[in-house]
């Protein structure tokens, strides 16, 4: 089994930053990635961003290429999406999740977190 807990979501304004964390913790239970997806109120979950835990290869979605940037600390079992120049279409209960292949696609995760609401709002 492996847990997944998000963190740092709350309220900005647009153009602003949000760091979120998400915590990985298991019995070693092997995944070759980890994911971030968001769920905007009356609309399907879609993938944001994802990095494999293999060789750190990161990927994008369109909507938020060159203004989101995933990493991990891997001493610290975290990986973390960095969220700049946030617009109010950015909004939504952000997921993490871990699956055995690096895509932002749900198919590929089998274990999910909570989530942590994001809202950009002036």
């Amino acid at each position: 089994q492996v847990h997944l807990v998000e963190s740092g979501g709350g309220l900005v304004q647009p153009g602003g930053s949000l760091r979120l964390s998400c915590l990985v913790s298991g019995n070693g239970v092997p995944h070759d990635a980890i994911g971030w997806f968001r769920q905007a109120p009356g609309k399907e979950r879609e993938g944001v961003s994802c990095i494999s835990t293999r060789d750190e290869i990161a990927t994008y979605a369109d909507s938020v290429k060159d203004r989101f940037t995933i990493s991990r600390d891997k001493a610290k079992s975290t990986v973390y999406l960095e969220m700049n120049n946030l617009k109010p279409e950015d909004s939504a209960v952000y997921y993490c999740a871990a699956g055995s292949l690096p895509a932002t696609i749900e198919r590929s995760y089998n274990y999910w977190g909570q989530g942590t609401q994001v809202t950009v709002s002036s």
